[in-house]
């Protein structure tokens, strides 16, 4: 008898968009459709809060399969990413060691700081690494760029490794424009020619970097890497294609350096339209085979979003991000420790950042599946919208003479710096979130006596976790530096303010209140100290000068703030700094009667503190 079998879900009745929509509105009661539930991203576009099939029905990016052109889905038929640390040594022989410490426990790509400037010290640097299965980059600066070159092609060749040897040199001119907003005192197309020169035996050696990191690093919103990521890779192709370069040779030679928000969907999705968008550009130099349109990308999570204080809280966001390279099909992943923003990373956090990406392939088997977010509703829409957004932003910069003359003239330092502004006045007030920064603070916690400076090992001085900003370069100030500087004030300052919580009245009122309160105050680092309840707001006070508040704060409801105010301001007499927790319809009267001081969902967090540690502090 033959097996019967029922599709999944065959009891419910197909529903509509409409039926569905209608459904919702009622349920609404009223409220706008758009306001309640659609999504205007930072990227320009809107994300709605349902996806169908007829959404991507007439989308062409899913045509293709994984390994096939335009690559959306991926240029390897393998998820099979490579696990990166990066080697901080400066010194080859300890460099060397920490290299294979780091290999014996599953890294299978290194990143190098390191000048070399023979055979010879490529060989003590590499000795042990296994060249056949280990990937092995290298940062250096663009004059020294050469002579690492001819130091490593050397030592390959001696070793026979020419042909199995897989990395690349960060040959990045581009740097110093970007970061200090100075020009390259070189030339650039001659620089580069020698160095393609230098490196032809070495086939599988990368070297022309479009570090769009660095645009992410420094607050850029997706799109924006994405727009600039294509115009730079563009520059390069045009660079050397002009001097005479096949096409196909240039574009095996440039490597993709790219950043990992912790925007999930927003980043997997820009993964995949970066392969897109780049196949399709490399095209249009007429190569000989689409092989070569591949993009190579690496990715390595933010240090944008990580912070000193709750530094732990960096695991989690670092976790979301090398997820979503993961499913992105990226070629390598760098995830940075937890602690890197305030000391170099030791071996703990190195060992964490390591198994973070181990999770994801041997607990989580990210590596067996290719594209995972292939035909999604809402992940394939993100591709074309992000794809989209960011060739707008790419045909701007190449009409204005692509992307050294606009980096000449400040346009892409500009526009960035201009959304890592607006995205720290969002972090200012809570519209963006950090976790143990400006919401929901560690209180208690101290972080001046863990505060290290590292230099990045090349002899520029700069370090690895704030690099300086010259006129018109980048901001790479993170989003919680300004709550950090705030917060580290307080703990220089010979006394650290209380904040006593007068809770009266409603009791689900005055809880609510202090514990936004709580954490209001808690992200300048002050004393709070909370309460069950009073009866009357001069037993409050009373108890709040006998612990020696200096600001009191009162908690209770709406209706009762028009009497309890008044009087508490009245009784306090001055002797501590007055708050009242919320937004009353009386404000206006409260106002009148000298109270100032309001803290609610509309305030500017940060601000607000500021002044409060100018009142304060000694």
């Amino acid at each position: 008898m033959a097996e019967k079998k029922e599709k999944l879900f065959d009891m419910f009745p197909e529903c509509s968009y409409q039926e569905w929509r209608a459904k919702v509105e009622a349920d609404l009661k009223g409220a706008d459709f758009n306001k309640k539930l659609v999504w205007r991203t930072n990227e320009g576009f809107n994300v709605e809060p349902v996806y169908r099939a007829e959404n991507i029905a007439d989308l062409k990016t899913t045509d293709s399969l994984p390994g096939q052109f335009p690559y959306v889905r991926g240029t390897r038929n393998d998820n099979n990413w490579l696990t990166r640390q990066e080697i901080l040594e400066s010194e080859i022989e300890a460099a060397n060691k920490s290299a294979l410490d780091a290999v014996s426990k599953g890294v299978t790509a290194l990143g190098f700081n390191i000048a070399l400037t023979s055979a010879e010290e490529a060989a003590s640097l590499l000795s042990g690494i296994n060249l056949d299965k280990i990937e092995v980059n290298f940062r250096s600066c663009p004059r020294k760029a050469n002579t690492l070159a001819s130091a490593l092609v050397a030592y390959l060749k001696a070793e026979g490794k020419l042909e199995q040897f897989r990395g690349s040199i960060n040959f990045n001119p581009m740097r110093r424009q970007l970061k200090h907003g100075t020009e390259f005192p070189g030339d650039i197309k001659a620089l580069s020619l020698e160095l393609l020169e230098t490196v032809k035996p070495a086939k599988n050696l990368r070297i022309f970097s479009v570090d769009s990191f660095m645009l992410s690093d420094a607050g850029a919103y997706i799109y924006q890497e994405l727009g600039y990521a294509m115009s730079w890779g563009t520059q390069w192709m045009t660079l050397l294609t002009d001097a005479g370069i096949s096409a196909d040779e240039a574009a095996a030679r440039i490597k993709f350096n790219m950043g990992v928000s912790s925007n999930y969907f927003m980043e997997i999705a820009k993964f995949r339209a970066a392969r897109m968008l780049w196949a399709q550009i490399v095209e249009q130099y007429s190569p000989s085979s689409k092989e070569c349109a591949k993009m190579m990308v690496h990715a390595s999570t933010s240090r944008y979003n990580q912070t000193i204080y709750d530094a732990h809280v960096n695991m989690l966001r670092s976790q979301t991000e090398s997820m979503s390279a993961a499913l992105a099909g990226v070629d390598s992943i760098t995830t940075t420790p937890f602690d890197a923003p305030y000391k170099q990373p030791d071996e703990f956090s190195e060992r964490i950042a390591r198994n973070q990406q181990f999770l994801l392939k041997e607990e989580s088997h990210l590596d067996k599946v290719v594209d995972p977010a292939g035909g999604s509703y809402y992940v394939e829409t993100l591709t074309v919208s992000i794809a989209s957004e960011a060739w707008k932003l790419f045909l701007e910069v190449e009409e204005k003479g692509g992307f050294l003359a606009c980096l000449a003239d400040n346009t892409i330092q500009k526009a960035v710096n201009e959304t890592a502004a607006k995205r720290h006045t969002d972090v200012a007030r809570r519209k963006e979130i950090l976790l143990g920064t400006n919401q929901y603070p560690n209180i208690n916690e101290t972080a001046a006596q863990k505060i290290q400076g590292t230099s990045c090992g090349c002899g520029c001085g700069h370090s690895h976790q704030e690099e300086e900003t010259g006129q018109g370069g980048l901001n790479t100030a993170r989003a919680a530096s300004d709550f950090e500087a705030l917060r580290l004030q307080t703990e220089a300052a010979s006394n650290r303010p209380k904040v006593f919580m007068l809770t009266i009245g409603n009791l689900a009122m005055r809880l609510a209140r202090a514990q936004f309160s709580t954490n209001f105050f808690g992200c300048a680092g002050y004393e709070i100290i909370d309460n069950l309840g009073f009866n009357t707001v001069e037993e409050g006070i009373d108890e709040a000068m006998a612990k020696g508040a200096d600001i009191v704060v009162l908690c209770s409801s709406d209706d009762e703030y028009a009497d309890l105010a008044p009087n508490a301001f009245k009784y306090l007499n001055g002797r501590a700094e007055f708050v009242v927790a919320g937004a009353p319809a009386c404000m206006d009267q409260l106002k009148e009667c000298g109270i100032e001081n309001y803290v609610h969902v509309r305030c500017n967090v940060l601000d607000t503190l500021k002044e409060f540690n100018a009142k304060l502090l000694k």
